[in-house]
């Protein structure tokens, strides 16, 4: 595991086209702004498990739970 230490502003870079952004710091908690194309799902880890654990439970029904990408201000 690679560990970062950041201030508010400044930002992290994976591979070609995703930029983490760390906009706020605020008791004990850090926002992260991402960069990322459309294509590239990014979720909060207990999203990310309840869809698999959705798609691993209804796999004959062929359903792909996805969350929405939602932009807060």
């Amino acid at each position: 595991m690679l560990v970062l230490s950041r201030k508010v502003g400044e930002q992290i870079v994976i591979g070609d086209n995703v930029v983490v952004i760390v906009t706020d710091i605020l008791r004990g908690r850090v926002k992260l702004g991402f960069v990322a194309p459309d294509d590239v799902p990014i979720h909060r880890r207990e999203v990310y498990d309840a869809i698999k654990r959705e798609n691993r439970e209804c796999p004959r029904a062929n359903r792909t739970v996805q969350a929405n990408r939602t932009t807060r201000g």
